[in-house]
Parts: C-alpha cells; sequence; structure tokens
C-alpha cells in the first residue's frame, strides 16, 4: 500500500535534485493527514516542490500567489448579487480545493493568514453564515521568505501550529547544482508529470496508519520530549498537546514508509526537527541572542533519554 508513495517519492525525485530527505518528510506530513509549510530563500525549488507533490499524488491543485492586498474573500469565496435569480450567489474561492499551494504565504496581511485557520483545522469554510465542507483529502502546502526580507508579516503561533510540519530546502549541492544547470527546465518537466497514485490510495494509506502500533514507552519517550520543552528554559513556551500529537502521527507515517508496522523512538527522532521547531520560541539568553529553533529542538532531543 506503501509502495506508492515510494513511486511519488521518486517522481518528486526527478524535479526536485539532491533532496531526497525533504521529499520523503514532505510525504510523510500529507500521508500524517497534515499541512505543510516550506521555509526559505527565493529560487530554491519551493514552489516546484509543492507542484511537483500535488500533481504526483493526483490531487486537485489550486495555487494562490498572496500579496499584501489579497483579501480573505478572495481565497474562500464571495456572494455576489444575480439579478436573474433575484439573490445572492456563493461563487467558490480556489480553497475549495484538495490542495492549495499557498506561494508566499507570509507577505499576505495578518487578517488574510487568518482566514485560513478554520479550513486548515475543520476542514471547512463559514462565508455570509454558511459553512460549506472543503473535499477530501485537502491539504494546504505553502511556501514563505524568510521574515527578515522586505514585506513580509510573519505567521501567528496560531497558524504556525496548525502546520504540521516545516521544512527547508537550503541550497543544493555541487552535483545537484550542475543536473540543474545542465538539464531539463523544471517548469517544463512539471508539465509531463503524470500522477503516480490516486486520491483514493491515498485515502487508503492514510486509514492504514490505524494500524502502526505505538508501544507505551514509546509515548513516554513522546510525554518526556514534550514536557522537558516546557521545563528546560530552553523556549519561551513549550509544545503544546496539539503538537505531541503531531509529532506521534509523523512518527507513524515516517514508520509506515521505512516498512514497519510499529513505531521506534528513531521514528520520532527523525521527523522531532521539521514537526516541532516551528512551533517553539527561543528564550534569549543573557548576553539576549538566541540560538535557532532548530539547534535547540536537538539539544532537546540529546537531553531526553530513550
Amino acid at each position: 500500500m506503501f509502495e506508492k508513495l515510494h513511486a511519488v517519492a521518486r517522481q518528486v525525485g526527478t524535479v526536485i535534485v539532491g533532496k531526497d530527505m525533504q521529499v520523503r518528510q514532505a510525504l510523510t506530513c500529507l500521508l500524517a493527514g497534515g499541512h505543510l509549510l516550506v521555509e526559505d530563500v527565493p529560487g530554491v525549488g519551493k514552489t516546484t516542490l509543492a507542484h511537483a507533490l500535488a500533481i504526483s499524488l493526483g490531487l486537485r491543485f489550486n495555487r494562490v500567489q498572496f500579496t499584501s492586498d489579497l483579501l480573505p474573500a478572495d481565497v474562500a469565496g464571495i456572494s455576489v448579487y444575480e439579478r436573474e435569480k433575484n439573490g445572492f450567489v456563493f461563487h467558490a474561492g480556489p480553497i475549495f480545493t484538495q490542495v492549495l499551494l499557498a506561494d508566499e504565504i507570509n507577505r499576505a496581511t495578518p487578517k488574510t493568514q487568518s482566514g485560513l485557520l478554520e479550513a486548515m483545522e475543520e476542514r471547512q469554510v463559514t462565508a455570509d453564515g454558511v459553512t460549506r465542507a472543503l473535499p477530501e483529502p485537502f491539504f494546504v502546502i505553502a511556501t514563505q521568505n524568510p521574515t527578515h526580507q522586505v514585506g513580509t508579516f510573519p505567521l501567528p503561533e496560531s497558524q504556525l501550529d496548525r502546520f504540521l510540519m516545516c521544512l527547508s530546502l537550503g541550497y543544493p549541492d555541487a552535483a545537484a547544482e550542475r543536473a540543474l544547470l545542465m538539464g531539463e527546465d523544471r517548469r517544463s518537466m512539471l508539465k509531463t508529470l503524470q500522477p503516480a497514485m490516486q486520491p483514493s490510495e491515498l485515502a487508503a494509506a492514510q486509514q492504514a496508519l490505524r494500524q502502526i502500533h505505538t508501544s507505551a514507552s514509546l509515548i513516554d519517550y513522546v510525554q518526556a520530549l514534550a514536557q522537558a520543552s516546557r521545563r528546560d528554559g530552553l523556549f519561551a513556551e513549550g509544545l503544546s498537546p496539539r503538537a505531541a500529537i503531531a509529532l506521534l502521527q509523523a512518527a507513524r507515517a515516517w514508520a509506515a514508509l521505512e516498512g514497519r508496522d510499529h513505531v521506534i523512538p528513531e521514528d520520532v527522532q527523525a521527523v522531532l526537527v521539521p514537526v516541532c521547531a516551528h512551533r517553539l520560541r527561543p528564550l534569549k539568553s543573557t548576553h539576549g541572542t538566541a540560538l535557532a529553533s532548530r539547534d535547540l529542538v536537538l539539544q532537546l532531543q540529546k537531553s531526553v533519554p530513550v
């Protein structure tokens, strides 16, 4: 059942060269039913990764370019008066799809960013007093630029917490960059991609995750990580219960892709940084500086015995 996901990973890997780990983490996120945030500098393949994932998984997708003048109604939809029907008719926005590619999400204002909260958490949209369900499955794959760049609005903590994982692609190594320079244009390659699996197969794989066993001792380990994040003085706030649940679900998905029917501590450690780093704000040291969240999460991991 999970073999098709490996085929998806191989296909995406032909477009996003030299980033096999990030592609695997992204598929883990979507298999676990979570939303994905990809943060990095412009030009390293964030949007291309989102396109390749949506196409390879056989899902309908819409792309929205987030800008400072984008309004919530531009995403969710709006009711327009139609004289022929003598009433208002709702015109669904681009969010009514299976995968919403929210490009440069942190260039939109907090008002528009917050408009996604209900959709991401409850898979529904309320407009003009009417609640409408979104298609199944529904994922948000968002990209954002580093917050120090001009024209960005930092995502609020409540929004960040809705993303199961946050990935960073980074610059390619020399061999991968040479392959990009000498190879076919990535945009052209996207047009030739074919779905490697069907939505029904993805839904079945997500259902099969429930059969992945988690022992009491592994639950203890996840709990210990969450409690250590709250008391060690590394972070302004610790991991929430939602974050601990997300960590366990992502570990299940990672174990499934590894071909196991049970979760081991190494599965939790493999997804710890992408699941937790964006949810934790570092506490400034006495020198007024703060280590990066990713470094502190690794430090947290080392401090908790398996």
